[in-house]
């Protein structure tokens, strides 16, 4: 009889990724390990051993990572707003505790989710690739240490830890709790507006497909001599879209009005560096309803080429922006939106 396979760490399991990770792993009767803040009672009753805690703490990282044969680490700290420090600690002394934690353990494999935002440079990005440099200047502290970690992660790549940075761009489907949810807020409230010409393309990748990708790579970084080994890939759907006409239509299909305020990306800029002043000085709680990096998101092209993540992955994806947005409009409407 062979020896069962070690356990899978999953960091951040009980977020919108970090869960169907984990759904996938349980799926495939795989032993689960989760660390998170958050407990997830269901995912207990499910056999999955969770470890509650922060992931920048060693000692418990240390402890997690114990006899497990491959760790995904999605945890992180997100986000437009917030203190440089406080991303920092969760994205930057966290990834440090993870590598740490399995070097000691002597853990194989190694998948990190980063995002394409490490590329950041104020600039359109159409068919952009891998051989952008990461961003060192960023008006948002998110990029800056998810950039800080995933140079971290791959420089510690090795024939006993090997190691890949996964880039997914705008993570949707049912379940989604920040990027749909957001929009159609906004939308209902009046709060949302057209920036710049409209007529910017971005890329979203959909929650089925990130999934996958990551378990390819956990398989990739199998292989005898591994390609993806210290390398980081763009994982996307490969269908970009206009970002308006996509937005407009997902309302529609709610049966709700279209959004046809405009605003100019110089006007936004100058509205989002405003309201970070406000924030700054008076301190105000929560995120300031816009800053410079959203204006600069909701204008320019963001879209990318995945053809290294099919070459060397196996990346191709599953399901297409219509099958995933009619999902994803049939999940809207059996739950009230």
């Amino acid at each position: 009889m062979s020896p069962s396979p070690p356990p899978v760490l999953v960091t951040g399991g009980t977020g919108f990724l970090g869960r169907r990770i984990v759904e996938r792993l349980l799926s495939q009767g795989r032993s689960v390990r989760v660390l998170a803040r958050t407990p997830a009672p269901d995912l207990e009753a499910r056999g999955v051993r969770f470890i509650r805690g922060a992931v920048e703490d060693p000692k418990i990282v240390e402890s997690a990572c114990a006899g497990t044969g491959t760790v995904f680490h999605v945890a992180a700290k997100v986000g437009v707003w917030g203190r440089y420090a406080d991303f920092f600690s969760v994205n930057n002394l966290g990834t440090r505790a993870i590598l740490e934690g399995c070097r000691k353990a002597g853990v194989p494999r190694l998948i990190y989710t980063s995002t394409p935002s490490v590329v950041y440079n104020g600039r359109d990005l159409a068919g952009a690739d891998e051989s952008l440099p990461l961003t060192t200047t960023c008006p948002c502290p998110y990029p800056l240490t998810k950039a800080i970690a995933e140079r971290e992660v791959l420089a510690a790549n090795s024939p006993w830890l090997r190691t890949v940075s996964l880039r997914p761009h705008l993570i949707w489907g049912p379940g989604d709790p920040h990027l749909v949810p957001r929009i159609l807020t906004r939308a209902k409230s009046g709060r949302l507006r057209i920036v710049g010409s409209g007529q910017n393309r971005v890329d979203m990748v959909y929650i089925e497909n990130a999934v996958d990708a990551h378990f390819l790579a956990e398989i990739a970084l199998g292989l005898a001599a591994p390609p993806a080994a210290g390398r980081a890939y763009f994982i996307t759907n490969g269908e970009p879209v206009v970002l308006w006409d996509w937005i407009n239509g997902l309302l529609s299909a709610l049966g709700r009005p279209p959004v046809t305020r405009r605003l100019s990306l110089s006007a936004a800029s100058a509205v989002g560096s405003a309201c970070e002043a406000a924030w700054k000085i008076f301190s105000l709680s929560g995120e300031p309803p816009l800053t410079r990096f959203i204006a600069a998101e909701l204008a320019k092209d963001h879209w990318f080429n995945i053809s290294a993540a099919g070459r060397d992955l196996g990346y191709t994806p599953s399901v297409t922006m219509l099958a995933g947005t009619v999902e994803l409009v049939r999940h809207l409407q059996e739950t009230g939106g």
